[in-house]
């Protein structure tokens, strides 16, 4: 089995799909989300990292947040690399490999997590965690291929939401070693990930498949910077994916900074809400395939907003109560707006082609051409959203010793967002085809 290469691959047939085609699809789907939830655990490994960082450590908030902020930054930039390497090296091939390296920043984290150890190489073994964030792309683009549009939503949202369950699965298993040990073991967390590093890798190898009819197509690519439907999902999937990520990353340093909790208090409540974001990611998804991804997305804004205003007042009250409930509801709001934002882009440039005039199996090719090319950047660009919150964050807290003014700024972003998706995708009607045609894969 090893280095199986799929020779033919056609989702949109039917017969297909029901005879061969689905069981392959899911036993990828189930190993990509795997692999992607280890790296998902190992590119946030720092929210949990700086929870254990006492006074011994002799790093401020500021500097904590600038750790996170580096991990962050480095996770978007290596997505749009890993996006292509899907079509360079082969789906199962890549997530092996992509698994092995997560060993390189989990032992350099092993070896240096100990008082004493220069804030500069801390920076550095921060920025090694991001390879971690590039799982996502190339996991997203390889499933992307697999399935049919018409499953698009439930299996981008199903893949997505499991990895995004590494952000509060490796916050829960900090909150274990501080909870049973003390903050003196932050060890013991990289210690648990070694080993589930290797199988992820090894079932990589075992289970998984690469497809030989997908390939980087520059064209493709090209064609997607150029297209303005792709920048518009990036801004939509900064307000999503980027809230999602900023606030895993800087929750935890919020309730020690802000509210004055112990390590032990601030583990016990930061994976809350990234695990309810997680969960709901996939119903997002399939509420977009049934609903249409942007009224779900423009609902998902607007809640939002609300609930950073929520946020805002117990921010100001200093209610730590009021404070948890409306951000947990940000958590929750951002999963379902995750999986609402990514079924719209197959959507787009597939509603765009029959648009075109081009028939039904000429525009799903279309459509998963282009939004392949596009996801890789989108997504990029959407985790860029978690540097600016967790660099609003720290000058927040540095100009006035709280976060109102970075959720002030979110709450602005938040009202841009909702009016572009409406503005551009549901203010007049658009010259797309019905949801028939679309195979329930309106935008």
């Amino acid at each position: 089995m090893a280095g199986r290469w799929i020779e033919t691959w056609e989702p949109e047939d039917e017969t297909f799909w029901r005879e061969k085609g689905e069981r392959v699809a899911r036993r990828n789907l189930w190993f990509s989300v795997l692999s992607e939830h280890i790296g998902f655990s190992i590119w946030t490994l720092w929210s949990v990292m700086v929870l254990f960082m006492g006074p011994e450590y002799g790093i401020d908030p500021a500097g904590k947040f600038f750790l996170i902020s580096t991990a962050t930054l480095v996770g978007a930039l290596v997505r749009v690399p890993y996006t292509f390497a899907v079509a360079r090296f082969g789906g199962r091939n890549w997530t092996v490999f992509s698994a092995v390296s997560l060993l390189v920043p989990t032992l350099a984290a092993f070896w240096v997590m100990e008082p004493g150890t220069s804030y500069a190489t801390f920076v550095a073994v921060a920025a090694l965690t991001g390879i971690g964030g590039g799982n996502f792309a190339s996991s997203m683009t390889n499933i992307n291929a697999f399935f049919p549009l018409r499953k698009k939503g439930w299996a981008l949202g199903l893949n997505a939401g499991g990895g995004n369950i590494g952000v509060p699965v490796v916050q829960l298993v900090g909150l274990l070693v501080i909870g049973t040990l003390g903050a003196s073991h932050p060890r013991i967390v990289l210690g648990v990930y070694i080993p589930l590093i290797v199988l992820a890798a090894v079932c990589a190898a075992l289970y998984m498949d690469n497809l030989r009819p997908v390939k980087n197509d520059t064209g493709a690519a090209l064609e997607a910077v150029r297209d303005p439907h792709t920048w518009i999902m990036a801004v939509l999937y900064i307000g999503t994916f980027g809230s999602f990520i900023g606030y895993s990353f800087a929750f935890g340093l919020v309730l020690q900074t802000q509210f004055g909790r112990t390590p032990l208090q601030a583990a016990s409540l930061t994976f809350v809400g990234p695990l309810l974001g997680s969960l709901i990611r996939p119903v997002g998804g399939r509420l977009a395939d049934r609903y249409g991804g942007a009224r779900i997305t423009l609902a998902t804004f607007a809640a939002m907003a609300a609930a950073t205003g929520v946020v805002i007042q117990a921010s100001g009250n200093a209610s730590l109560p009021v404070f948890l409930t409306g951000f947990t509801a940000l958590f929750v709001l951002t999963g379902l707006g995750n999986g609402s934002t990514y079924k719209m882009i197959p959507g787009i440039f597939h509603a765009k082609a029959l648009a075109r005039g081009l028939d039904a199996e000429a525009a799903a090719a279309h459509g998963r051409r282009l939004s392949g090319a596009a996801m890789g950047l989108i997504g990029a660009v959407g985790a860029l959203g978690g540097l600016a919150i967790n660099l609003a964050f720290r000058q927040s807290f540095q100009a006035t010793g709280t976060g109102t003014a970075a959720f002030w700024s979110f709450l602005a972003f938040y009202g841009v967002c909702f009016t572009l998706t409406w503005a551009v995708y549901l203010r007049r009607p658009a010259p797309v085809p019905t949801r028939a045609q679309l195979g329930y894969a309106e935008v």
